[in-house]
This record gives C-alpha cells, structure tokens and sequence, in this order.
C-alpha cells in the first residue's frame, strides 16, 4: 500500500463513526496532489444532498481529529465535499445503487471501435460490467479495461 493509500484508509477509519453519527453515507476518501499542493478530500452524502452545513460540520469536527493523531507527515489542505452528479462509480455500494440507471463508461482500448458507451446498468461483478443499450442489446465489459465509469448527465 503506498502513501496516499494508507492515509486515507487511516482517514476512512478515523472518519467513519462522525460520518455515521450524522447519518451521512461516506462516498469517498483521495489523498491528491493538483500543482504543488497536497489535499486530502472527504466526499460525503445522505438522502436530499449534502448541504454546505453539513460539510462544514464534518470538516470542524474532523480538523481536531486530524491535529489530535497527526498522521499525515506532507502539508496538506482538507477538505470535505459532496460528490456531485459526474462523480464516479468506485466502491461496491456506488455500483449496486446504480443498477437500473443511466451510466456512461470509457474505456482504455475500444470495443466494436468506440471508446465510450452509455447505457443502463444491468449488473456487475468483480471482473464485469454490463449495460443495456438503447436497441435493448446488452454490452458486457471487463472492469480492467473501464477508464471511467459514472452515472451519465440527463439534461
């Protein structure tokens, strides 16, 4: 496991008993470099959305977590935040609450030369991904070769 890896294990473990206190769903922990900075980023969210209160009270009450067991060694800046509608489909639990919906997939090598599929998840396990097609046709592709995967933008 490398450094960014296991701090945000370290920040899932830490995390996950303010995150359920408040009855929040935690979607995500990254541990990233942009540029020349360092940030550690908590997606967070529950039923209705996540408001900016509800980060806000995350973020304070996880900052003195943070200062208290002092694990990280780079200076960083922290931040929490709701996934968002592109966000994309990474854990178990974001797979199975996206069956029956809309997704968007790219892919690192083409199949039947195209790069980029949409379509409705029909079902997934650890080495697949299925999609029905608009034509009802079902598309099956291996998650090694998935780039991005995330529920698709509806206008």
């Amino acid at each position: 496991m490398g450094r960014s890896e296991s701090y945000e294990a370290k920040t899932e473990q830490l995390i996950q008993p303010l995150i359920d206190a408040n009855n929040f769903e935690l979607v995500d922990v990254e541990f990233v470099k942009e540029g020349s900075d360092w940030y550690l980023r908590v997606y967070i969210d529950k039923d209705g959305g996540i408001t900016v209160d509800d980060c806000e009270l995350i973020s304070r009450a996880f900052n003195e977590i943070l200062d208290r067991e002092d694990y990280i060694s780079e200076q960083y800046i922290f931040e929490v935040s709701s996934p968002g509608l592109m966000r994309p489909l990474k854990k178990e639990k974001d797979y199975k609450r996206s069956v029956g919906k809309l997704i968007d997939i790219k892919l690192y090598k083409p199949v039947d030369k195209c790069k980029e599929f949409t379509g409705v998840l029909d079902s997934y396990d650890k080495d697949t991904v299925t999609i029905k097609m608009d034509d009802d046709t079902q598309k099956t592709f291996d998650r090694s070769n998935l780039a991005m995967i995330r529920l698709a933008f509806c206008e």
